[in-house]
């Protein structure tokens, strides 16, 4: 078959994750069951880039090595938590091809960091097999909120070659008032129900300065490193592309579970 005559691949949906505890790596929850269901959903990918909240760096990498390691960067957790591995290959081409799609910052190739809980302890669940390369996108410290959405627009190509794009993070995520209750604050309810409905009206610009919507979004991102992710994701969405929600809720009063698919 002549490479004009092979079937298009179909674009790629985007996913963003609230992942909330690395426990939900383990235990059967409602959350845990969402990834499943989301991974048995989505068409196989060729490739995963992750945005996880929990790289951050100097400037913008993207791992580079052949067999990526699976980090535990948390402690106090139960000794079941730190035995998983996630063994999936990386892949140094795609994350060559990113270094060179992204014209908006300078991308390092990285050959140190692996995969962080924000990424493993979700695709554990959508992908037990461990068998798709996944790549890493860190996250620039020093980029403000409006240059992470420009910068994610430049990766719009990859979705057409089957990479799945995902960011995973948390809407709302303030560890500091965490609490054990059944659900949420009303500032956390509140912020996490008026971004539900800026995604449902694709109003990008509020969600990107979030900092003008009030004491909730303050006291819900108190830091942004688990609110940026989202804004890769949302920078994806083409015209007339649907979002629909396969998670949501609060935990520990404080850290929204909210999840999205686009596309």
């Amino acid at each position: 078959m002549d490479r004009q005559d092979a079937p298009a691949t179909p674009r790629m949906p985007v996913i963003f994750i609230g992942h909330g505890s690395p426990m939900n790596a383990i235990e059967d929850n409602p959350f845990s069951r969402a990834w499943e269901e989301v991974g048995r959903s989505l068409p196989r990918p060729s490739a995963i880039l992750s945005i996880s909240a929990h790289w951050e760096t100097a400037g913008t990498q993207v791992t580079a090595m052949e067999r990526p390691r699976t980090i535990h960067d948390f402690g106090g957790f139960p000794a079941e938590l730190f035995a998983v591995q996630y063994p999936a290959p990386g892949s140094p081409d795609l994350a060559r091809q990113v270094s060179a799609l992204i014209k908006a910052a300078p991308v390092g190739l990285d050959a140190r960091w692996g995969l962080d809980h924000g990424t493993w302890s979700v695709l554990c669940r959508m992908f037990p097999g461990a068998d798709i390369p996944v790549v890493q996108l860190s996250l620039d410290h020093y980029q403000e909120p409006e240059g992470h959405y420009r910068l994610a627009r430049e990766l719009a190509p990859l979705r057409d070659q089957g990479v799945l794009i995902f960011g995973s993070g948390n809407i709302v995520h303030n560890l500091r008032l965490m609490a054990m209750r059944p659900d949420g604050f009303d500032w956390a309810i509140s912020f996490d129900e008026t971004i539900r409905r800026l995604i449902l009206a694709r109003d990008h610009h509020p969600i990107i300065h979030y900092e003008e919507l009030g004491q909730p979004a303050r006291l819900s991102i108190p830091t942004n490193e688990h609110y940026l992710p989202l804004l890769y994701a949302l920078a994806l969405q083409e015209e007339g592309e649907p979002v629909k929600f396969f998670a949501e809720g609060m935990a520990y009063g404080s850290l929204s579970m909210r999840s999205l698919w686009i596309g």
